[in-house]
């Protein structure tokens, strides 16, 4: 019994990582399951509105979370140089629609990502000018895009959804436009100091994921998109200032609505 409850001591001792499942994050979990550090976390895998529930909640100490949930942390650190960002087109977050962007009436909002919702919001007020109906969607909304309604999708669906939708307005390309600075849409957030050996060594092995694009899209059968492409001049990893800069400003843009 004492062996049994040192074992589960030890699993409670755990560091408890949340992180997206979706492709745009295999670089970074390529790195993390090589590393020596699978030893001492809990990986758990949900979709981006949940990570960030599961954060606030303190069901985990550290995630891969929508950054519009920053503001809602009684304490929160960005523990590493990576992120979910973008410097030009993303192609996994965007609007989708029959009909032009000045046509539509109504949008749907994807429920898994707090973050791509809020910048839908702020970019159809500043950048589009457009009053429309927002509507929170449930799953499976996306045969609902049609007419003069629109969808916001992001993720894999959202690489999906650009081979049925006649529009597609990306959103990370709305935003550099509207703002001359990159989007970042995710971070490694914890809600508590990890410590610094930690935070060193997780911080290691996500650049390992991302200067092993090759071997990460060599392990993935999916045949939707170029992930070479996706993983390379979609994404953008590397967390510098001026992903930053664009990163306070949708904070500032965020807490001013």
């Amino acid at each position: 019994m004492g062996f049994f409850a040192a074992k589960l001591d030890e699993l409670n001792k755990r560091i408890r990582v949340g992180a997206v499942s979706y492709l745009n994050t295999r670089p970074l979990l390529f790195g993390l399951k090589r590393s020596g550090l699978m030893d001492r976390i809990e990986l758990i895998e949900e979709y981006p509105a949940r990570i960030a529930a599961m954060l606030l909640n303190d069901e985990i100490d550290v995630g891969l979370v929508p950054v519009a949930i920053i503001p809602l942390l009684k304490e929160s650190h960005i523990i590493t140089d990576y992120c979910i960002g973008a410097v030009s087109e993303v192609a996994s977050v965007a609007l989708f629609s029959e009909v032009s962007v000045e046509e539509v009436t109504k949008v749907l909002l994807d429920y898994q990502s707090r973050t791509s919702v809020n910048l839908a919001k702020i970019l159809l007020k500043e950048y589009w000018k457009k009053e429309v109906i927002l509507e929170d969607a449930k799953e499976d909304f996306r045969s609902q895009i049609k007419g003069t309604t629109a969808g916001i999708v992001i993720g894999d669906r959202a690489l999906e959804q650009r081979k049925t939708s006649k529009y597609t307005y990306d959103l990370a390309s709305a935003w550099i436009d509207h703002t001359g600075l990159p989007f970042v849409f995710a971070a490694w957030v914890a809600n508590k100091p990890l410590g610094e050996d930690f935070e060193d060594a997780f911080n290691r092995a996500n650049g390992y994921g991302v200067s092993h694009i090759n071997e990460v899209v060599s392990e993935i059968n999916y045949d939707g998109y170029d992930l070479t492409k996706y993983y390379t001049e979609n994404i953008s990893y590397r967390l510098d200032e001026e992903k930053r800069k664009g990163l306070a400003l949708f904070l500032e843009k965020l807490g001013n609505r």
